[in-house]
C-alpha cells in the first residue's frame, strides 16, 4: 500500500482592508481517525458582515466534521450539507443583523483510504498538485468566468477584467439556488499537494508559481513566501485580504514506512 504522511499550514495576511474577513481552520475529526478537513471563506457585505459570514461557514463546518462518522456518513454528503446549512443559516442571520453577509466557500476532506473530496462556491479555489504540476484546480462561480465559458472573454481578458469580483454564486445569497460544484480523487499518493485560497492570493500568481512553492517547501515556508509576494505583487494599497490553507502528502520517513497512512502534522 501507498503510504504518506500529511503536513499542512495556513496564512492569512489582512491586505490593504481595514477587517480581516476571511477565515480559514484545519479540522481533524474526532470520530473518524485518520481524516482531516481544510476549509477557506472569504466574507463579503460590508462591515462585519462578511466576517460574519465567514465565521458561520468555519462554525457548520467544525460541527458536522465533529459528529461525522465514516460507518454512517458519506464524505460528498457531508460537504454538500456544510455548504447549504452555512448558506441557510447566513441568510437567516441577514435579517437579524441588518446587514447583507455573504461569503465563498472551499472546503476539502482527505481520507485514510487515500481519497481527496472537495466542493466550492464563489471565487475562493482549489488547487490539485501533482508535485510541481497543477493537475486541476476549481471553476470560478463568476461573471467572467461565464464570459470565458461562452467564448465571449478570454482568460487572460477575465484574469483582469473590472467585473472580476463580480460572482454569480454564493453563500447568504437570495437571489439564486445555491450551486455546490463537489469533485473526488482516488489514489493519493506522496507528492501530491493541496492549496486552497482566496482571490486575494491567487489573483497574484500562475498555476506553475504556485505548485513550484508547494513542491520546494513545506507549509508553513510555501505559505509565508505566497503571502510576501502577493504582497509585493499589489499596486496601489489595494490588496485584498489574503488567506490559504496548504496540505501536503510527503515520504515518511524510511524507520517510519509502517506507519498508518492520514498521520497529520500541522503548522500554522
Amino acid at each position: 500500500m501507498s503510504q504518506y504522511k500529511i503536513e499542512a499550514g495556513t496564512g492569512q495576511h489582512l491586505g490593504d482592508r481595514t477587517e480581516q474577513q476571511d477565515r480559514t481552520a484545519l479540522f481533524a475529526a474526532p470520530r473518524a481517525p485518520g481524516y482531516i478537513m481544510a476549509v477557506v471563506a472569504d466574507g463579503m457585505g460590508g462591515m462585519s458582515g462578511g466576517a460574519l459570514a465567514a465565521e458561520q461557514v468555519i462554525r457548520t463546518a467544525k460541527q458536522a466534521f465533529d459528529l461525522f462518522s465514516p460507518q454512517t456518513d458519506d464524505v460528498g454528503k457531508l460537504i454538500e450539507t456544510i455548504a447549504h446549512d452555512a448558506h441557510t443559516i447566513i441568510k437567516l442571520t441577514a435579517f437579524s443583523s441588518e446587514k447583507q453577509p455573504h461569503s465563498t466557500l472551499v472546503i476539502l476532506v482527505i481520507t485514510p483510504d487515500k481519497c481527496a473530496f472537495w466542493a466550492h462556491v464563489g471565487d475562493s479555489r482549489l488547487y490539485r498538485f501533482d508535485g510541481p504540476n497543477c493537475a486541476e484546480r476549481t471553476i470560478d462561480h463568476s461573471y467572467v468566468e461565464m464570459l470565458v465559458k461562452k467564448g465571449k472573454l478570454s482568460r487572460e481578458e477575465a484574469r483582469d477584467h473590472r467585473l472580476s469580483n463580480v460572482l454569480v454564486n454564493a453563500l447568504g445569497s437570495h437571489d439564486q439556488e445555491l450551486t455546490v460544484t463537489l469533485r473526488r480523487h482516488d489514489g493519493l499518493k506522496a507528492g501530491d499537494a493541496f492549496l486552497l485560497c482566496t482571490d486575494g492570493l491567487w489573483h497574484y500568481f500562475s498555476d506553475a508559481e504556485l505548485g513550484a512553492a508547494l513542491a520546494m517547501n513545506s507549509p508553513r515556508q510555501a505559505s509565508e513566501m505566497l503571502i510576501n509576494k502577493a504582497r509585493e505583487r499589489t499596486t496601489n494599497n489595494s490588496g485584498d485580504n489574503c488567506t490559504l490553507a496548504i496540505v501536503k502528502l510527503v515520504e515518511p520517513p524510511s524507520e517510519a514506512k509502517g506507519y498508518t497512512v492520514g498521520k497529520m502534522k500541522r503548522a500554522v
